[in-house]
């Protein structure tokens, strides 16, 4: 994740960790195991209030998934 003032809205901590976390979208990609939804979290060091941040996936990594799962 690219610098950022994160500022956390719930104790006003600037302190963060950042994560990624990948999901499925629809029934076929239930089916056929495919993660094709992307999430970055932002968790706040402190209160441990996370955020998530919907990001874009390639179609590269979705075929790899599609074969790795």
């Amino acid at each position: 994740m690219k610098n950022v003032n994160y500022t956390c809205p719930k104790c006003a901590n600037t302190s963060y960790t950042t994560d990624q976390m990948r999901a499925t979208g629809g029934t076929l990609s239930k089916i056929f195991d495919v993660q094709n939804k992307k999430f970055t979290s932002v968790t706040c060091s402190r209160c441990t209030y996370t955020e998530f941040y919907k990001t874009k996936t390639s179609a590269l990594s979705n075929v790899f998934d599609f074969f790795t799962s």
